[in-house]
Order: C-alpha cells, then structure tokens, then sequence
C-alpha cells in the first residue's frame, strides 16, 4: 500500500510540475533573472505549496507515526559544515546555469525532452562520481 500511495503521490507532484512549466528551463531561468526580464509566475507556485503543505506539516507532527509507516524519518542533524555549503552551491549554480532541478528534470523526461534526459544521466553520473570519491557512504 505504501508504495501504491507514493506512486500516486509522485504522479500528482509530475503533474503539478508539467502544468505550472517548472520543466521548461526558460521559464525557471526566468523566474531566477531578478535583474533582467523577470518572470514571477513561479513564485505563486511555491504560494501554492506553502498554503498547502504548511497547515497540514503543523497537524502532522505531533501524530505518533504516519499512517503507512511505523515511524517518522526526520533528520536530526542541524551542523552546517562545508559537505553541506558546497552542495548548495553546487545545486544552486546547477539550477541557474541549467535551468532545472532534479524534480523538474525527471518530469520532463515523459515528454521526451532531450535537454531533460542528457540533465538526468548527468546527473545520476554526478551521483556515481560522489560515491567514488567518498568511500564512508552508506548504501540505502
């Protein structure tokens, strides 16, 4: 049942992302052009997202557990250290000079956009590269 209930979930956030066009990089590097010709429409997707998920965060967490897991998984670690700081800036040049997040990306790859499928092989490459280069990672 849980893996039904994220699917479902996926779809929909897909389809939330195909429809406000954060799969078009021009249009995200648009909203991010603060000095140019700036394009605010994004910003009353991200309005959207908080008016919903926000009240509905605040009833959540004090539940004892979800309801198609035996416990929450919410990460405890609060340290800013430099591992953090570079992939921020690494995700954030990423985005910028791309046009496209990870989310967005593996949208867009239903729509056969090649632009979206050479960002996710790349991306999935990067992930690879991190591995190689920090043996203590944990598999999942």
């Amino acid at each position: 049942m849980t893996r039904v209930i994220s699917l479902v979930s996926g779809i929909i956030f897909g389809i939330g992302l195909v429809i406000s066009e954060m799969i078009n990089p021009e249009k995200v590097l648009g909203f991010l052009n603060l000095f140019g010709n700036w394009d605010p429409s994004l910003a009353f997707v991200m309005i959207g997202a908080l008016v919903v998920s926000s009240p509905l965060f605040h009833l959540i967490k004090y539940k004892e557990k979800p309801i198609c897991e035996v416990s929450f998984n919410i990460p405890n670690n609060k340290e800013i250290n430099k591992k953090l700081v570079l992939g921020s800036a690494i995700f954030g040049a990423g985005w910028g000079l791309g046009g496209l997040c990870p989310g967005p990306a593996i949208s867009s790859i239903a729509l056969i956009n090649y632009y979206s499928i050479t960002f996710v092989v790349s991306m999935f490459f990067g992930f690879y590269i991190v591995r190689l280069f920090e043996p203590t990672t944990q598999a999942r």
